[in-house]
């Protein structure tokens, strides 16, 4: 195993319990039960072999289309979300589907791409792609669809397709895809709401939806100076404190110094799935599994980073509010489990290129674990 995903998976969930302890103290037993259970399927997942984990690909991508459409007739939503349909209710837990759609798809493509190789395969693959983010786009989850759409580009781009053949898919799409955007903007208008009201933020007018959640998450990332407050500190409450805007939360908490330790767990996770495919490249010859397991890290990479990077920018006020978590750090389990499992797959493909390569290349940095 990787111990460099390691300090960043155990780093993340640290500053996750002490942020929750600060925004709602009463989850805080809930959240860090749930943390451990992340932590031991994280393990779980890391020693099995990525051959393992692409002959499952196409059984979890058929797995999760089946209960984002199962989400279309039973699922619920929440007071916060009125009209959409994105959880299910198994007992006491409740799962969001499309977490776990955008790990399938990561397992299908790689599946796919490493079986039949990339010559000839776009429309194939544009398919999975498309299907995916479409039943996402109905419950409706925009900013979800738009993370797995661009999460499949990746994966394409991963594995190998010509960055042409992409950009001319794009093009095919764009025209069709204005109309589809028009026709579901007027449908669904509080994203038209939260965008506008985005826009008139930054021209001087009063603050609409979600503005002031926004600027309260400011007050409070601020203040907490370079340590900063602790998670008993004296701070206001205001909505997705525990969830979507959990950075201003851990920079109250831990100041500067928390959210460049968390910047940097995010580092760390990209640097080992690059590693992995720079790995891969030296292994002669690049077999199916050996591709594969190159694909899944840099797609289990983006999954995480790719989600963080938009969650920071909505707290940052540059992307209008989505409702996307941190990764491995905002309160719910649903994606909790699903970025551990994706850091299971960096682990168990890091471990299987260091398991192929030469021993004379094999150099290994002070922060990884040689393969058993």
């Amino acid at each position: 195993m990787s111990v460099q995903l390691v300090i960043a998976q155990v780093l993340l969930m640290t500053l996750g319990l002490m942020a929750v302890a600060a925004a709602s103290p009463e989850l805080i037993t809930d959240h860090a039960s749930k943390a451990v259970f992340a932590l031991l399927a994280t393990f779980a997942v890391a020693r099995m072999r990525p051959k393992t984990l692409l002959k499952l690909g196409p059984w979890a991508w058929g797995f999760t289309l089946v209960l984002l459409l199962l989400v279309l007739f039973v699922g619920v939503g929440t007071q916060t979300s009125p009209g959409t349909r994105r959880w299910l209710d198994f007992g006491p837990i409740r799962f969001q589907p499309s977490e776990l759609a955008k790990l399938g798809l990561v397992l299908q493509l790689a599946s796919f791409f490493s079986r039949r190789g990339v010559q000839n395969k776009l429309l194939s693959a544009s398919f999975m792609i498309l299907i995916t983010t479409a039943m996402i786009i109905l419950e409706p989850d925009l900013g979800t669809s738009v993370l797995t759409f661009g999460l499949g580009i990746i994966l394409m781009y991963a594995a190998g397709v010509r960055i042409t053949n992409i950009g001319g898919l794009l093009l095919a799409l764009a025209l069709p895809g204005i109309g589809v955007a028009s026709a579901y903007l007027e449908k669904h208008s509080y994203i038209r709401d939260r965008w506008f009201g985005h826009q008139s933020r930054g021209n001087g007018e009063s603050m609409t939806v979600g503005l002031d959640q926004i600027g309260m998450a400011h007050r409070d990332l601020s203040s907490g100076g370079l340590w900063g407050l602790g998670p008993d500190g004296p701070r206001y409450s205001y909505f997705a404190a525990h969830t979507d805007m959990i950075v201003a939360t851990v920079g109250f908490s831990s100041g500067l110094l928390g959210v460049a330790m968390l910047l940097f767990a995010y580092w760390l996770i990209v640097s080992t799935a690059l590693q992995v495919s720079q790995l891969a490249t030296r292994i002669r010859p690049m077999t199916p599994e050996i591709h594969g397991a190159s694909i899944l890290a840099t797609g289990s990479m983006f999954m995480i980073v790719g989600q963080a990077f938009v969650n920071l920018a909505v707290a940052a006020g540059i992307f209008p509010v989505t409702g996307v978590p941190l990764p491995l750090v905002s309160y719910g389990f649903s994606s909790m489990l699903t970025m551990s499992i994706a850091l299971g797959v960096i682990h168990a493909a890091m471990r299987e290129v260091r398991r192929h390569l030469p021993a004379e290349e094999d150099a290994p940095d002070v922060l990884a674990v040689p393969a058993d």
